[in-house]
């Protein structure tokens, strides 16, 4: 494809796709599309990484393990979030997540295009909803075949409401609805001092670097139409659903309470509650495996070292299912 350009992250290269108008009147939307070196070669197998909420595309080391692993990578940044935002819009603010479907289909076009590879889609938090719920419709439309997708990895779904049971009510989610309607803006929590986001980044009490206006240390704020389409998902998931192909989910062993000491927050996950990624875990589809990292955070992948080692390790007794199952099945 046309159109690549390099990236800020060294190494990797991007290409952007016009959306069009956005449904809930931001302006043009536009999607980006991150590549793993200037050019791919064919490989059999491709990867496509969807990000999560207050996320962007900038793991670099998780790229590298899956490029030593013959996968050509690829990474999506969805419109409004990191390389994608435009001045004027709402970070990662959608009223529905079935708006992503036509961006993550032109990036698999462009990975057929490119690779030739069958393509494992990978989604962490959020975007672990956004593609579980978009393979869904894939499988429904008869279109998994296809589009090349063999397989799922899920770092973290983000699968039911956090918090207080009456959250999850039938009470607050019809207020919920009517109020995402009309009042979609309205910001229901605010970024915080810090908490999770300072476990990560390196100029706090983490490894890792990044942008920290694509990825705050406190986070965007949550807005009641972003939540609105949210819940309506998960509400969706729970009825169960079918991605059509078998897939891993990986996820910490126990959640902690966000708390602004870093050092507390370092072994667990300080943002979602693994009991319900234990509890709705089969709605995903019939051939899915779980795995609970010890001390994992949110992120497997941005874990401390020995929880991102048994993190890696999982994942590659999985990949190496994967891979030799989906030879035998496609080859």
């Amino acid at each position: 494809m046309s159109g690549w350009q390099p990236d800020v992250l060294s190494g990797y290269w991007r290409v952007t796709f016009a959306l069009g108008p956005d449904q809930d009147g931001e302006g043009d939307l536009e999607a980006t599309l991150v590549r793993r070196g200037p050019a791919t070669p064919s490989a059999q197998h491709a990867v496509l990484m969807v990000h999560g909420f207050t996320d962007y595309f900038f793991n670099t080391e998780f790229a590298d393990h899956l490029a030593a692993r013959g996968f050509a990578f690829y990474a999506i940044d969805l419109h409004k979030c990191g390389r994608s935002h435009r001045e004027g819009q709402t970070p990662h603010f959608t009223t529905d997540l079935a708006r992503y479907d036509v961006e993550l289909e032109r990036a698999l076009a462009v990975i057929a295009a490119e690779s030739g590879g069958r393509v494992l889609v990978c989604g962490h938090s959020a975007g672990g909803l956004v593609v579980s719920l978009w393979l869904d419709r894939l499988r429904a439309r008869g279109a998994t075949e296809r589009s090349g997708v063999r397989g799922l990895m899920l770092n973290s779904p983000w699968l039911d409401l956090q918090g207080p049971a009456i959250l999850r009510s039938a009470p607050t989610t019809a207020a919920l609805r009517a109020l995402g309607r009309w009042r979609k803006h309205t910001v229901v929590r605010r970024p915080g001092d810090g908490g999770y986001g300072t476990t990560l980044h390196r100029d706090y009490a983490g490894e890792f670097d990044y942008d920290l206006t694509w990825k705050p240390v406190g986070g965007f704020p949550v807005t009641l139409g972003w939540i609105h389409a949210i819940r309506r998902a998960q509400s969706r998931l729970h009825r169960g659903l079918d991605v059509g192909v078998p897939n891993l989910i990986l996820r910490s062993d126990r959640s902690v309470r966000e708390v602004a000491d870093p050092e507390r927050i370092q072994r667990g996950d300080a943002v979602l509650d693994v009991a319900q990624i234990a509890r709705w875990a089969g709605c995903i589809g019939n051939r899915t495996s779980v795995v609970p990292i010890a001390d994992a955070k949110h992120d497997v992948f941005l874990s401390v070292p020995d929880s991102r080692a048994t993190a890696y390790r999982e994942f590659d007794r999985w990949l190496d299912w994967y891979l030799t199952d989906g030879d035998s099945r496609h080859g």
